[in-house]
Order: C-alpha cells, then sequence, then structure tokens
C-alpha cells in the first residue's frame, strides 16, 4: 500500500511514520520542513520511505505529490490556537485553504485520513459524543472545523477528532499541556496553573499514530464518518494532571486565575463508537510523564521546542 502523509515532518507525523514503515507500507512523506528536517533523517535508512519538499498551500505540489497514492493522511496544519493567534492568515492558508487543495487532489477511490481536534466542540456542559454540535471558538478550532466539514463533504474520509496529545516523539512539542507542565516542573520547580478543575482529555502522540494504522485495517467500517479518538480513563483535570506530575517530579504547584483557554476545553468525552471497533489507547499520563522526565533530564533543551 501506498501512504502519502501531508505534514508529516511535525509532533505526530514523526511517530506515526516508524509505525507505517514498520508495516512494510511505502510511505512518501510532503511537508515544507517549516520545523527542520532533522526529525525525519532516519526515515530514509527504509527504501521505502520517500520525501517531496512541498507546501500544502501550493495546489500543484499536492496534486502532484497525491499521485499513485492509496491513502492520504492529511496532518499539515498551522497548530493550537497561540500559533493559530500568532498568525491568522497563515493559519487559514494551511488549515483551511491547504485542506481545499488535498480535497481537489484527490480522488473518490483515495481514501484520506485527517487529523482534527477536539477543538472543534468549544464549550460543552454535557459528555461530548460525534453527534455533539461544533461550537469552535477560537479561530484553531473554527479552521479545523471548516477544514473535516469539508474533507467529509468531497472525499472519502476518515475525521480523527483526537484528545490532547502527550509524550515525547522525534519532532518535541513543549506547548502541549502535558509536555509544558512536566518541562516547566523540571526547568523552574514550581507550575503556575489557571481553570485548574476544567476537564480534558488526553492521548499519547505514539497512541495516535496507532489510530491511523487501525483506520487502515478497518477503513470500509470508518470511511465518510467522524470518531473521539483518546481514552476515557484519561478524562482529567488540570489539577489531576498536576498530582501525577508532583509524584513524579517535586514541584510547587500554585493555582492562581492568571489566564483562560481560548478553546474552553472543559469537557468529558465518550470514546465509544471508536472503542466498538476495537481500538483502545496504550498509554497512559503517568507513562508519558515518566519518559518526559527522563527525556528532558538527558538532552539540555536551550530553546525550546513550540509551534508559538
Amino acid at each position: 500500500m501506498n501512504v502519502l502523509v501531508i505534514g508529516g515532518a511535525g509532533y505526530v507525523g514523526t511517530s506515526l511514520i516508524p509505525q507505517l514503515l514498520a508495516r512494510g507500507y511505502r510511505v512518501r512523506l510532503f511537508d515544507s520542513l517549516m520545523f527542520g528536517g532533522d526529525p525525519i533523517l532516519p526515515f530514509f535508512r527504509d527504501k521505502n520511505f520517500t520525501f517531496v519538499r512541498g507546501d500544502v498551500r501550493n495546489p500543484e505540489e499536492v496534486k502532484a505529490a497525491v499521485q499513485g497514492q492509496d491513502v492520504v493522511i492529511h496532518l499539515a496544519a498551522i497548530v493550537g490556537y497561540p500559533a493559530c493567534r500568532k498568525d491568522p492568515k497563515l493559519a487559514e492558508e494551511v488549515n483551511v485553504g491547504g485542506t481545499r487543495n488535498v480535497a481537489a487532489a484527490v480522488s473518490r477511490q483515495q481514501l484520506v485520513l485527517f487529523g482534527s481536534t477536539g477543538s472543534n466542540y468549544g464549550s460543552v456542559e454535557e459528555v461530548c459524543t460525534e453527534e455533539t454540535p461544533l461550537h469552535p471558538l477560537s479561530l484553531y478550532g473554527q479552521t479545523k472545523t471548516l477544514a473535516e466539514r469539508h474533507l467529509l463533504e468531497n472525499c472519502a474520509t476518515i475525521a480523527y477528532r483526537f484528545a490532547t496529545a502527550f509524550g515525547v516523539s522525534p519532532r518535541l512539542r513543549l506547548d502541549l499541556l502535558i509536555n509544558d507542565f512536566v518541562y516547566k516542573a523540571l526547568t523552574q520547580g514550581y507550575l503556575v496553573v489557571y481553570e485548574r478543575h476544567f476537564m480534558r482529555t488526553f492521548i499519547h502522540v505514539h497512541d495516535m499514530g496507532r489510530a491511523f494504522l487501525f483506520a487502515l485495517d478497518h477503513q470500509h467500517q470508518m470511511a465518510g464518518k467522524v470518531f473521539n479518538v483518546g481514552y476515557e480513563q484519561m478524562n482529567y483535570s488540570k489539577e489531576d494532571n498536576c498530582k501525577i506530575i508532583t509524584r513524579h517530579i517535586g514541584c510547587y504547584v500554585h493555582y492562581a486565575d492568571v489566564g483562560e483557554d481560548a478553546d474552553k476545553r472543559n469537557y468529558v468525552v465518550s470514546y465509544k463508537r471508536i472503542n466498538d471497533l476495537g481500538f483502545n489507547t496504550t498509554l497512559t499520563v503517568e507513562e508519558g510523564v515518566d519518559e518526559l522526565k527522563r527525556a528532558l533530564q538527558a538532552i539540555n533543551f536551550k530553546t525550546p521546542y513550540t509551534n508559538v
């Protein structure tokens, strides 16, 4: 099987691609290398890996990249509301315009797997299911909602609304909640946390990769549908996460109303739809905190890796 990963040099893609190659898939990576190319260097050892440097905003480059591919995994995005707020024009061009280019380039015979987000839900009081109305509040959530809708209406698509990611990846991000908290606990010795009772669900970046492999194995059951992807037992508040981190790292935590989440992610999410098909996550927050602690202690990060 030929698999194209658009935007695959980022946090999720660099964890996913080794899993695809281990399965024996022929993988083509299409990326502009906005954050550099060091994380993808080991992939060139595999003869089933090829790289095409290109920009998802360029329709001709996207059209050429999808040729001969059975599956397109679309990960290219400006991720998170801070990064989108920093450059709204770029966010619109990549998240919405780039997705329209992907939709225009693929045929109905090509399956598109889309990395969407729980930020699409906005402020929700009840348990979130895939049928919960979408009311995205931030530019990030709004652009991802438009992108998801466009793909579902125009392509054979499986859309994944992922929980908040955490864990170590070749292209590490330290602007994700758990990753950020662990980094600050280690480097500062304390955490200042707002909205301590806000609930959110979490998924290890390795399990995000596993979810895409699961879609390849179950595409006929899943095509045309949206799936929340995470684990109900990892519906944690910020305070819960702080308690886990302090058990691993002896740091001081101060709770104060010093900020707010623009996406208003304060909800419990149901993962029954994908669980019923047989997918479950494998890595816990405790395991993620432990690996982050060991990795961050081993490597001296002079400048944090973030998307902002």
